[in-house]
């Protein structure tokens, strides 16, 4: 069973015609055959996109209209941080059931309406303000790196999209190898959260062990390590690495992502490391050694 995406999964792209949108799409066809299936632009409707190597896809004047021509189940947005709410908005009105929102910078406040309409709905999204979902030789949605994968036995899942990077490529070298990596982003108010992708990582037999990276700001690595203790508990649990990013941030500033900020004595750098210690996580004292790290708490 793969996490959430897999060759079958057809994806619509919200933004297709912009720069980012026609380089990623590119860049996802390339990968072991990504099934995009189309493009959304309310303008271009019926149109067809080309990419430079000559590869076509139609393009239709709602994700309603492309989901409905294509079967679609997944949309990735790049649509620019002034619009992208409203295109994932769409996206759910749509019923579709996976959506990856790459856009940074989008407004708390629109974030804060699309999060509404998403608790309502059929509709998952990870992001926005992420590096999108990988899972290896299948299916790339989003901006990761497609070189550096391998499929494998390694969950990977974190709020720094850079980090994820060196997760994966780290997991690779030592021949481990992931069964998918999710970029949650590192935006406060998100779609999908540690905990989501722990208990798919956990019910998932093809996924032996999990790296997860966090970093300072809010309390997602807390609520999460409580989730693991619990599912411990009940026998459920896997060897698991992790990081926490920020740990020299002075309190009151923002570190990199919007969420990442210490406040009113909460969301502190050591806080987050001694809960995930205390859920059985082996928590690297840098991100060079999350793969011999892994290795470790695999090896027990």
């Amino acid at each position: 069973m793969s996490i959430l995406i897999d060759k079958n999964t057809k994806v619509l792209v919200q933004g297709l015609t912009g720069k980012t949108g026609t380089f990623h799409t590119e860049q996802a066809l390339a990968y072991h055959g990504t099934r995009m299936v189309g493009g959304i632009n309310p303008k271009k409707g019926g149109e067809t996109w080309e990419g430079s190597k000559g590869e076509t896809l139609p393009i239709f004047a709602s994700v309603a209209e492309g989901r409905e021509k294509t079967g679609a189940d997944a949309s990735v947005v790049y649509v620019p941080p002034a619009g992208a709410a409203a295109a994932i908005i769409e996206a759910i009105e749509a019923e579709i059931p996976l959506i990856v929102c790459i856009t940074e910078g989008i407004p708390v406040m629109d974030m804060v309406k699309v999060k509404a309409r998403l608790e309502k709905s059929k509709s998952r999204l990870i992001g926005p303000n992420c590096p999108g979902i990988v899972t290896p030789d299948e299916c790339k949605i989003g901006i990761m790196p497609g070189n550096i994968f391998r499929k494998g036995s390694v969950g990977v899942v974190s709020r720094s999209g850079t980090l994820t990077y060196e997760a994966v490529f780290q997991t690779t070298n030592a021949g481990l190898g992931q069964t998918t990596a999710v970029g949650i982003g590192g935006d406060p108010v998100k779609g999908t959260e540690f905990i989501d992708v722990l208990e798919m990582f956990l019910a998932d037999d093809a996924t032996k062990s999990i790296i997860m990276i966090g970093e300072i700001g809010g309390s997602a690595e807390e609520d999460a390590a409580q989730f693991l203790i619990d599912e411990a508990k009940r026998g459920r649990s896997k060897p698991m690495a992790g990081f926490i990013a920020g740990r020299t941030a002075p309190p009151g500033r923002t570190m990199g992502h919007a969420g990442a900020v210490i406040s009113g004595g909460k969301g502190g750098a050591e806080d987050k490391i001694a809960a995930m210690e205390a859920a059985g996580i082996r928590v690297s004292p840098s991100p060079a050694r999350l793969g011999t790290t892994l290795v470790e708490a695999i090896k027990g």
